[in-house]
């Protein structure tokens, strides 16, 4: 049952909303990509926005990801505040020279005389059997490479606040959402992503992270549908008498490391979970994070919950095998109480 004067929106519904809000009042801001005009995206992202805007601003655009995004591009540098979207980041083997070579170094090669105010947003996760090309995270190689910043919201509240956050930034900003988080019901969508969004706009600060639960004996973070799993986990922990801290990282870039070392140096363990591969990823880079800055704060070694090395399969049975889950994140805090 919902509160008084609370008004619930999806996490698609929340990103439409933002991202309208930001066009009435900038005539800079547009939408081009693959069917989010008339559709409105497949993910619900740019739904209803055709109807107002018209087809100008949002753009449906052919099957080239290098085209637009490398449009995308010239436009943020002439000026205006593209949104890009690209439909599965998996996609993203296709236009990486757009993406990286433009995009991310314009700034920096043009000595900051050029700005690339663009969002490029994108789709995460799998969890619905669509294979290997379609259903990995990739956080880790965005965040790898300087000259992004890269956001994930795990709720609809920091979806409207991080994509007005992002189309008002003069740097370009990856925006990544996870399919199963959107409120498309074909995705299995998690319940708790759909939350209060307050209609007046607002901004989530990028690389500011959030305490998503208090708690006092173990460090869980996560980001996306990670911080739902981590959210479970916490839930089943307490029945155990363990009280758990879930940390939401919102953003990988910036990151926000002290918001993690303050955690840990309270709780003292730390259990970082990611749907992105386990090498050379996010959860290595969280662990490095609190151990560099101050190992002794730790009362046991970390344990991190990841993707294993392996492409995503198709088949049910084995990517659920494969992925984070609340049960994993228990038997890692089984196996560090021991």
């Amino acid at each position: 049952m919902n509160k008084p004067n609370e008004r619930k929106l999806t996490i698609a519904r929340a990103m439409a909303e933002a991202t309208a809000q930001e066009m009435r009042i900038d005539p800079g801001v547009f939408v081009m990509g693959e069917d989010v005009g008339q559709l409105g995206g497949i993910y619900g992202n740019t739904r209803g926005l055709i109807e107002e805007f018209g087809s100008e601003r949002i753009r449906d655009t052919p099957i080239s990801e290098t085209a637009f995004i490398g449009a995308a591009v010239g436009a943020a540098q002439d000026g205006m505040r593209p949104i890009a979207e690209l439909m599965f980041v998996d996609f993203f083997g296709v236009c990486f020279d757009a993406i990286y070579n433009l995009m991310a170094k314009n700034i920096y090669f043009s000595g900051g005389n050029f700005k690339v105010p663009m969002v490029l947003m994108t789709s995460t996760g799998g969890g619905y059997s669509d294979g290997g090309q379609h259903s990995q995270c990739l956080y880790g190689s965005f965040a790898h490479l300087p000259g992004m910043k890269v956001v994930q919201p795990s709720n609809a509240y920091d979806a409207k606040g991080l994509m007005t956050a992002a189309i008002r930034d003069d740097s370009p900003v990856v925006y990544m959402f996870h399919k199963s988080l959107q409120g498309m019901g074909w995705l299995g969508t998690e319940k708790a992503a759909t939350v209060h969004v307050p209609e007046e706009q607002y901004v989530v600060e990028i690389g500011k992270a959030k305490i998503a639960r208090e708690g006092k004996d173990v460090t869980i973070v996560g980001l996306g549908m990670g911080v739902h799993n981590a959210l479970k986990a916490a839930d089943r922990l307490a029945e155990q008498g363990v009280s758990a801290e879930v940390v939401d990282l919102v953003s990988l870039v910036p990151l926000d490391r002290e918001t993690i070392r303050a955690s840990v140096a309270k709780t003292g363990r730390l259990i970082v979970v990611d749907e992105d591969y386990m090498s050379y990823g996010v959860t290595g880079e969280i662990i490095a994070s609190v151990t560099e800055h101050n190992i002794s704060a730790l009362k046991a070694a970390p344990k991190r919950i990841a993707y294993p090395d392996v492409p995503i399969p198709f088949a049910r049975g084995m990517e659920q095998f494969c992925l984070p889950n609340p049960e994993k994140i228990v038997a890692a805090w089984g196996e560090m109480a021991a």
